[in-house]
């Protein structure tokens, strides 16, 4: 019984951390302003629509806090297991001890606070792409790959002025980077699943792009209609 009392309050754990991601964060901003981001440009909720909806100022707020999502969500992990093995009513099963049920909790928050940014409870289950939750999941579990994804999703905005390109060229790198670094093997599977599960995610962005007709930043709304969600 007190094993079960475990499973439970981990499960527990991971709801939290999914609600947590669905947090509808665009659309919460544009219903701030008498909007509903669904019903203008791409009518997706993230941030490059709020951007060319609702301005710079909106964007970067949503931006900001899509981040502080992943971030959150791997923070809570980190105290929220740890707390479980300190209450007397929670006896979890003797082959997981804390050290190694620990990295493995945390890898599956990772996961569910990606889900629930793109399948949101709160929006019927639609949602982004994860690619700013997930970033804020890899500063938190490993900071140089974190940094890593963030530069070369910058350096490739600079350049080519296409957010779908620059998020799953992010998300490659993470995924090389995580398998390059010392990380231990939750950390690297996390990455990885949560990696492909984003550019996934921009498969019809991909066909886009192979068939040169993705749009671009600061290109005229007529061509944001397809602009990918972040």
């Amino acid at each position: 019984m007190d094993s079960m009392v475990f499973w439970i309050a981990s499960v527990v754990g991971f709801a939290i951390a999914y609600l947590l991601g669905s947090t509808p964060t665009g659309y919460l901003a544009g219903k701030l302003k008498g909007v509903d981001i669904r019903e203008h440009g791409s009518k997706s909720t993230g941030a490059t629509n709020v951007l060319r909806t609702l301005g710079k100022g909106s964007a970067s707020v949503v931006l900001l806090v899509d981040v502080l999502k992943g971030l959150g969500a791997i923070a809570f992990a980190r105290w929220f297991y740890p707390w479980i093995y300190t209450l007397p009513s929670v006896t979890p099963p003797r082959a997981l001890d804390l050290q190694t049920w620990a990295p493995w909790a945390v890898c599956l928050a990772g996961l569910a606070v990606l889900l629930g940014h793109s399948r949101s409870v709160w929006l019927n289950f639609t949602g982004g792409k994860s690619a700013a939750t997930g970033l804020g999941v890899l500063l938190a579990i490993s900071w140089p790959v974190g940094l890593g994804a963030a530069a070369v999703f910058g350096v490739a905005l600079a350049m080519f002025r296409i957010v779908s390109l620059s998020s799953i060229l992010a998300a490659s790198t993470a995924i090389v980077l995580v398998c390059t670094l010392e990380q231990p093997l939750p950390y690297r599977l996390l990455v990885i699943a949560g990696g492909i599960y984003v550019i996934v995610r921009h498969r019809a962005n991909i066909q886009r792009l192979l068939a040169g007709t993705e749009p671009r930043l600061g290109r005229g709304s007529q061509e944001s209609k397809t602009e990918s969600q972040t």
